[in-house]
């Protein structure tokens, strides 16, 4: 019952800012990083840049959910494992 409560809460505290404020844009801080430096100093050159770009929006996005879930399963594993270990010891 309390993991229901708090996945409600959750939930609530992601769906409530769309409500609260129903025309807001809300964009990345990379976004509003560049427009920052562009304001800052018009001149800069970045060091580097990338050396592949994705060919559109969606492929870049399934790559960032890829990336996310990789380090969810690790997290996961690790976390997973440690209880496991844990559990097993306290066999012994």
């Amino acid at each position: 019952m309390k993991n229901i409560i708090l996945l409600l809460f959750v939930i609530l505290l992601a769906v409530i800012p769309f409500f609260l404020q129903r025309d807001a844009e809300f964009g990345g801080a990379d976004g509003q990083a560049e427009e920052m430096i562009g304001e800052l100093a018009p001149g800069y050159e970045p060091w580097f840049t990338s050396f592949w770009e994705p060919p559109s929006g969606e492929i870049e996005s399934l790559l960032f959910s890829l990336q996310a879930a990789i380090g969810a399963l690790f997290i996961g594993y690790v976390i997973g494992f440690g209880r496991a270990r844990k559990k097993y010891r306290s066999k012994e």
